[in-house]
């Protein structure tokens, strides 16, 4: 072994020999449902964090002699993709079929680069499974799964209310629009009423031209002369009925609500409710139509602006408050949504929320509490799946619209994959038209996405594989995507299958750049893989991804990768320095007490560390290995054995810590695949990552050998203490205990370097040098 470890050098030669190619056979599958990361930017650490924490659990699992299906895709198709080719300075300005192609080019050059990454960081998947939810082969599964579903009734066509992003110009799902807080102003206006004045205070004045109605609480006697009257609105020449609803706040602003369509929730279910009219007056890209009046052509921001100002003037703002209210916004961009009437492709979902809900007790959530999350969304589910997005690239939707009659003509399964501007249907209209619009809307990312265990799996054309790998064994993700990825996915399963996708859902934390900063690519807030990886090297970073527990967020720390860098060092060293006494495999012998003692604790850490990994909290199960590593076996049974590795060969010694660092290595395997592989091909001349998980070697007391190493610990103190070398000798060594230390006394003395050790029986334990 070099003295020195080069991870450059290393790294790329085991990425160049591993091949982790998955084929059938006797062993036990475990199956894992890879998350496929956007291509959207380079991989950033927190990417590292995720995928690394699955990929260590992937490689134990081969040790303990399961066939892991670790497939790999990459999600490339829907808004993540085009925000990153329109950052580029590619627009929709070039047409939908020039845009298409530019993000396929796109595409392309970021997955090699991507891949790169990503086996740099030492994952361990069947390269050959690699797929990205663009492709052919994955948009027939999309497809089909539109085409299923439709035909079990589970899809449906309406024109309705749906949450629209104006600066994407796309109807959105529930799930993907975010909460956040903003300030705002309360506004104090009033109403007309026969000559009065009834008081409504409102954070939205810009759509006081898409009022329908005003609402008082059935209790609140302030207001109950004005029901079934009429009110004026200001500024504009309406005229709106005046009605009572138990879901007015009395106590919010004057306890008077307008309704408008739409501002918010509230007001979509009174529109319904009452059958009140529609009024709509913002248009797609968030601008002020002709039933906003003088205020057409302006944007939100500025029709309120300018509403207020005339409010003003008129004396109709009586007053305003400063408010923080809650406001969903646009997942990817953080615009805030507006309601408007748009006809869209919907999944029933709130048919079904007590069915999805059993679906989720099938399955173990790691940790237990994030069920929580997956069962509050559902419990507060309001819409139903809206998977239609007005934007250029994704996969399509199979449908066409017959020009004579209206009605949808679904494609043929044996079409697929279809592109309704290209390709047309196989038959007729049932109204006998064969004239057809292509349906220019594409699917949300997620209809793709959620059938990842299934795609993988090849559920539509390899039935054995299927039934091998289906359900996956774990789903590992990010906890803020249970409401998408994961409910998602379960829906498919059930829709399709009336099964569970994976046995386990393993939740990762949110890596946070610092003041509660999300690692983020969108956000610009991600440290470059990459640069991570030239300076520290992939098992540094593997290191850095176990130092959270299970399913917890972390900051990033770059002394958490400098304390991993030096780990590895010191792993490098130890084996070094074991090698340099090796020069042949030690025979078994009688093992002297020390040997046994650092066997026996050996094997408390084996015990510990697999229950920790079989429970997949890698974190507690790497802390664990790292404390027995540096304390007990480096700083503590390295320095004992020593003298008699000089002395002479020693076949206990020689045998106990070829025994030990072999099990040492194939624990940290794992976790620092590169390292490990380098040390063990050189002395044990094998791959470790073809060898088993290590098992229990001895399983003593270890209460004798923990007292020498305290005393070794305080003799080694107060020679700091008094400024002594640890090499330097001391005279005498004088122990009082009630523990029998007659078998460690040769270690302690030639550790310490004592002249002398004299030990008399004591109930508590006392040393005292001289």
């Amino acid at each position: 072994m070099n003295k020195d470890y080069d991870f450059k050098e290393v790294e790329q030669k085991w990425i160049d020999k591993w091949n982790f190619t998955f084929k059938l056979d006797d062993r036990p599958i475990f199956s894992i449902d890879t998350p496929p990361p956007y291509v959207s930017g380079h991989p950033h650490i927190g990417h590292a964090k995720n995928y690394s924490e699955f990929e260590i659990i992937a490689r134990y699992k081969r040790m303990r002699g399961y066939n892991v299906f670790f497939p790999f895709g990459f999600d490339d198709n829907g808004v993540p993709t085009e925000k990153y080719i329109e950052s580029k300075g590619i627009t929709y300005d070039i047409g939908r079929e020039k845009f298409v192609d530019a993000c396929l080019k796109t595409v392309d050059e970021m997955i090699k680069s991507m891949t790169e990454d990503f086996k740099r960081l030492g994952l361990s998947c069947d390269w050959s499974t690699l797929y990205h939810t663009i492709s052919p082969e994955v948009q027939r599964y999309a497809q089909y799964s539109f085409i299923d579903l439709y035909k079990k009734g589970y899809i449906y066509r309406a024109k309705e209310p749906v949450m629209w992003c104006p600066k994407h110009k796309t109807a959105l799902a529930q799930a993907v629009v975010e909460d956040k807080k903003k300030k705002t102003k309360l506004n104090y206006i009033y109403f007309e009423v026969d000559g009065e004045k009834l008081p409504i205070a409102t954070t939205r004045p810009e759509l006081l031209g898409s009022c329908v109605g005003v609402f008082i609480h059935p209790e609140d006697k302030r207001y109950k002369k004005y029901v079934g009257k009429t009110a004026k609105v200001p500024l504009f020449d309406l005229k709106v009925p005046i009605m009572e609803d138990e879901a007015v706040d009395p106590e919010f602003g004057t306890g008077v609500v307008m309704i408008c369509t739409f501002g918010d929730t509230q007001d979509i279910e009174w529109w319904k409710k009452y059958k009140l009219p529609l009024r709509i007056s913002i248009t797609e890209d968030g601008k002020m139509n002709k039933l906003a009046g003088k205020y057409k052509g302006l944007t939100i921001e500025e029709a309120r602006k300018r509403i207020i100002e005339d409010l003003k003037k008129e004396g109709i703002l009586t007053k305003q408050e400063d408010l923080e209210q809650t406001v969903g916004t646009c997942w990817r961009c953080g615009t805030p949504v507006e309601y408007l009437v748009k006809e869209q492709w919907f999944v029933d979902i709130l048919s079904h929320k007590e069915e999805l809900l059993e679906q989720g007790k099938k399955i173990k959530w790691h940790p237990e509490y994030y069920f929580a999350r997956y069962k509050n969304w559902i419990e507060n589910l309001k819409w139903n799946w809206c998977i239609s997005r007005q934007r250029y690239y994704g996969v399509k939707f199979p449908v066409w619209y017959c020009k004579k009659c209206g009605k949808p003509k679904i494609a043929e399964v044996d079409q697929l994959p279809v592109d309704p501007f290209k390709d047309k249907p196989k038959t007729a209209c049932e109204c006998g038209s064969t004239d057809f619009i292509p349906e220019d809307d594409v699917m949300d990312t997620w209809m793709t996405s959620s059938l990842t265990p299934m795609i993988t799996s090849r559920w539509l054309d390899d039935k054995k594989l299927f039934e091998s790998t289906f359900p996956s064994t774990i789903r590992p993700q990010s906890h803020d995507i249970i409401r998408t990825w994961a409910f998602y996915t379960i829906v498919k399963a059930y829709y399709h299958l009336n099964e569970i996708p994976w046995e386990n859902v393993i939740l990762s934390g949110f890596v946070y750049a610092g003041k509660g900063v999300k690692m983020s690519k969108s956000l610009g807030t991600g440290i470059n893989l990459r640069s991570m990886l030239d300076q520290y090297g992939a098992d540094v970073v593997r290191y850095w991804a176990t130092t959270t527990s299970l399913g917890e967020d972390m900051t990033y720390k770059e002394q958490d990768l400098i304390r991993g860098k030096k780990l590895v060092r010191k792993i490098w060293n130890a084996a070094r320095f074991i090698s340099m006494h090796l020069e042949r495999k030690p025979e078994k012998t009688k093992l002297k007490p020390v040997d046994r003692w650092i066997l026996s604790k050996l094997t408390n850490t084996i015990k510990d560390t697999t229950k920790y990994m079989d429970e997949f909290n890698i974190g507690k199960a790497r802390k664990v290995l790292e404390n027995f590593f540096m304390n007990s076996f480096c700083d503590n049974y390295l320095e004992m054995v020593k003298y008699r590795l000089y002395s002479g060969k020693d076949e206990s010694a020689l045998y106990t810590l070829y025994t030990a660092l072999d099990a040492i290595l194939r624990m940290f395997a794992p976790i620092m695949p590169f390292v490990t592989e380098e040390i063990y091909t050189s002395i044990y001349g094998k791959s470790i990552h073809k060898q088993s998980w290590p098992s229990e070697i001895m399983d003593e007391d270890t209460k004798k050998g923990d007292t020498a190493v305290e005393i070794i610990t305080r003799v080694r103190a107060y020679k700091s203490q008094h400024h002594m070398s640890q090499g330097s000798e001391v005279d005498t060594v004088y122990i009082k205990t009630n523990i029998d230390l007659q078998d460690f006394l040769d270690d302690i003395k030639n550790t310490v370097r004592a002249k002398n050790i004299e030990i008399e029986d004591g109930n508590k334990l006392e040393v005292i040098i001289s």
